[in-house]
This record gives structure tokens, sequence and C-alpha cells, in this order.
């Protein structure tokens, strides 16, 4: 007899069956009942008795009265019914706290909700508060320290009510019950967008030492990074000509290795050569078309201009919650992927925190936003064919899938369709702008725009008061003119 309240439940099936049948459970076929337990001739009780004097002679002292209860227990709640009940006895969730112990305790945690991060010290401070406020608090006995601070472990895990703020308003925001999730069947099908300051200094162009902002698309059903530029401050056009990127082939550039070729990745780019030639040149990262998109309420995704570009694009706008930072938690997750495994790599690499800084980065190498923004369409070709965790097919569960055969798999079924992008269609993405014409043309940021088109409006009035006399968008001219340098 083993040790183990399973093991002692398995070593007694073995007599009580005997009592019940006649026989053991491992008994060989033909095998003839002993006397004593023969069921033709004895009765349950004599059999009972018989199994209980086996046992005592065998040194495991049992009298008839505890092989029946065995029996019994048997019968009724099958091999559980012969462990010791004594192991299934389980101490109350809360040790011997009182209930108004632990309902004090569960509302100063749920008071750290909101409120700034403090210490375990100060949440059981607040329990006794809370409980010496009670109307019955003299027929309360409140605990020992240690066991407050036992009680507090036990309420407060996975809240984080000592730690960051950040994480416990997220951790709070979540709905009750099971998490959910939106099957995405298809590429494109949803996509989730987002926008993160980078860990990055760049020097800009007027030589001075900047972080930047990463805006990324990445797609559910593949987990590709559809696009990704960088900004030093974030606008509308911006996330606009994100769309723009999603929807276009990467084009190979000088210096990049041979082996990011679409024609060297697992994508079948000879049958989708047939179906798209811009596809030639095309580095390994696959074209996809959104058809719904997840963002937050970040003022650049509920712009006019992006929700004017998506609705040009054919595209539906889905904004999350406000506060639901997990309803686009694969972008999230992205996000910091990029951080992880690529900001940490570049020159200028700042940490997350003041704390992980360094000294003098402002002084040593730095990239351009150029040439950051470079790189960084480098790593995305790279990152697909990087395998990853949330992609993994149900016949091979051991296999992460890259984000590249993902993509590939669904083709056959889900099919290509390309979505050829002009000149005119970049010209629809851009925001509206009101702007003087000179006789030199137009001048925005220090670039010169002029056109034999604009000769009929050059120094004249637009007619609309509200704007000085500028033209506005309805001309549209701004937008087709070609730029004559800075």
């Amino acid at each position: 007899m083993g040790h183990h309240p399973a093991e002692q439940a398995r070593w007694w099936e073995r007599p009580i069956l005997e009592v019940l049948d006649g026989l053991p459970p491992d008994a060989s076929a033909g095998t003839v009942p002993r006397p004593e337990f023969d069921p033709e001739q004895t009765s349950l009780a004599q059999r009972e008795r018989a199994k209980a004097a086996e046992l005592t002679a065998a040194g495991h002292a049992m009298t008839a009265s505890g092989i029946k209860q065995r029996r019994q227990r048997y019968q009724r709640d099958g091999l559980v019914g012969l462990a010791d009940g004594r192991s299934a006895k389980q101490m109350p969730s809360f040790g011997r706290a009182a209930p108004a112990v632990v309902e004090a305790m569960q509302q100063a945690i749920d008071e750290t909700a909101e409120a700034s991060s403090k210490t375990i010290g100060f949440v059981v401070w607040r329990a006794t508060q809370i409980l010496a406020s009670r109307e019955d608090a003299e027929n309360v006995e409140v605990p020992s320290q240690r066991t407050l601070y036992r009680l507090f472990d036990r309420l407060a895990t996975g809240t984080h009510a000592t730690g960051s703020a950040i994480t416990r308003r997220s951790v709070n925001a979540r709905p009750a019950g099971p998490f959910g999730e939106v099957p995405a069947c298809a590429p494109g099908e949803w996509m989730q967008i987002d926008s993160t300051p980078l860990d990055v200094l760049v020097r800009l162009d007027d030589g001075i030492a900047e972080k930047v902002e990463l805006t990324a698309m990445i797609d559910l059903a593949t987990r590709s990074l559809a696009a990704a530029v960088l900004r030093p401050t974030t606008k509308a056009a911006d996330a606009s000509a994100l769309l723009a990127r999603s929807i276009t082939p990467e084009t190979m550039r000088p210096g990049w290795p041979e082996a990011l070729r679409m024609s060297r990745s697992v994508l079948p780019h000879r049958r989708l050569m047939a179906l798209d030639e811009r596809l030639e040149h095309a580095a390994g990262r696959p074209v996809i078309v959104p058809d719904t998109i997840v963002c937050d309420h970040g003022k650049i995704f509920i712009s006019n201009n992006f929700r004017a570009s998506c609705r040009y694009l054919g595209i539906s706008l889905q904004p999350t919650h406000k506060a639901s930072p997990f309803e686009k938690g694969a972008i999230e997750k992205t996000l910091g992927s990029v951080a992880t495994l690529f900001a940490q790599f570049v020159a200028g690499h700042t940490g997350r925190s003041v704390g992980r800084r360094g000294r003098g980065l402002e002084h040593g190498p730095l990239w351009s936003l150029p040439e950051l923004q470079g790189l960084l369409d480098e790593w995305i070709v790279i990152w697909q064919n990087r395998p990853h965790d949330a992609l993994r097919d149900p016949d091979s569960p051991n296999r992460a899938c890259t984000p590249n055969e993902k993509y590939a798999m669904p083709l056959e079924s889900c099919g290509y369709v390309p979505a050829p992008f002009s000149g005119d269609d970049y010209v629809e993405l851009l925001p509206e702008r009101w702007q003087a014409i000179n006789s030199y043309g137009i001048r925005i940021n220090d670039r010169t725009y002029d056109d034999a088109e604009l000769t009929p409006l050059r120094r004249q009035h637009s007619g609309v008061a509200e704007k000085r006399g500028a033209v506005g968008d309805p001309l549209r001219p701004l937008r087709r003119l070609p730029c004559l340098g800075t």
C-alpha cells in the first residue's frame, strides 16, 4: 500500500472487487473463486469477514465493518470512494480570517485600481481603517500583521495592486468572464494599427537628436507586419501613407541581401507574378489589402483624413472601446517585439525608461530618419521569415510557422487580387491644406512646388474669406505638383 491517496485507493480496489465478485480484477479467464469468496456459497457479510481476517493476518489490521464501509463507498462513488477522505479536506481559502476581515482587505485592494501605486503596508493599514469604521467593529477580531500580509498575498494575486499603475488599470478594464477572440481566416480580414515612441535617438535634419514615433499595422491571420513608418511626430497623413505602403510591394533596395527577395522566400512568387507584375523585384514581404482595421481612439486614427482614406480604399474602420488596449493586443505585443528584436540593436538605443538610458547618446553615432526607416523596412522582411509562437498548425502544434508560411497557406482558398495603386490614389490619401499661391509657386516645409497649372491661380483670391483667400482642397493643385528643391 502506497502513501499517496491515489495509490491507496487503487490498492484497496483489488480486495473490494474480490468481496463483490469473488475474483480479483486481474484474474485470468477460467479462474475459480476461492471457497471463502465464492458468491454462490457465501453471503456478502461472510466474504467481508473473510477479507478482514485475511488482511489482518497479512499485517493490515481491518474489521468486517471497515470492509463493509469501503465496499459501500466504492459502489456509490467508484474508485474515489476508496481514497482517504482526510486528504480531500481543504482549508478555507482565506484561512481562519473572519469574513469581515476578508471584505475589508478586498475593499482596500479595489481602491487601488485608479489610485497611485502604494506599498503593501499602506493597503494593510487601509484595511484596518475600514474594519475600524464598521458598526460592529467591536465584534471583529483584527488578525496579526503577518496574517493580514498573507491575506493580501492571496487576494491581490494578478491585480498588480502595488505594481505599475498602467498595468493595474489595464487589468481592471478587462471584462469579466472568459477571453474571446475574433477569428481571422484570411489575410487582411482583420488588421490592427497603433503608434508608439521608438526607443532610439535619431539625428534629425536640424542636427538635433530626438526620439521618433513608430506607426505600424499587423495582419491578425498571418501576424505579418504589413507596413511601418517612422516620423518625428505622427500625423494623420502618416497613417494614411501606412495604408498605401501595406497594399504596395516592398521593392528590393541596394545593399539588401539577395536572400530577402520574394523569389527566395516560401511565398509562391511565380504564381503571384502571373497576377501582379509589381512583384518582379519585390522583397519577401506579402502584399495585404486590409478589409477591417482595428485602432484605438488616438487622434490620428479617428481624424477625418484617416477615415476618408479608409473609405476611399474600401476599408472598414473599427475603433476599440476606450481604455481597452487588450482589444488590440496583437499590435501591442508586436510593437514590443520591435523594441526587443530591432530597436535595442540600433545605435542610439535609449531603453524604455530614463532609468535604463545610457549617457551621452546624443553625442554618439546616430542614424538619420531615412536611414533608420530603411533599416526597419529590411528588418520587417526578416521578421516575415521568423517563426511566430501564435502561428501554429492544429495538425502540427509543436511547430511554429513564420508569417510568410502562414500567408502562403490560405492562398489556395482565399486567392490573390492585385490592388494597383497609382499616383492619383496617393493624392487622394493626402490631407487638405489651404495655401496661398505666389509667383514662385508654393513653399511648404522649406520645399518649393510649382507647375504650369498654377498660372491662372497665382496671387488670386479664392473667394473664401474665412481662409483669407487661400486656395484650398476643392481645386487640389498642390497635391499634383512636382517639388523643385529646397
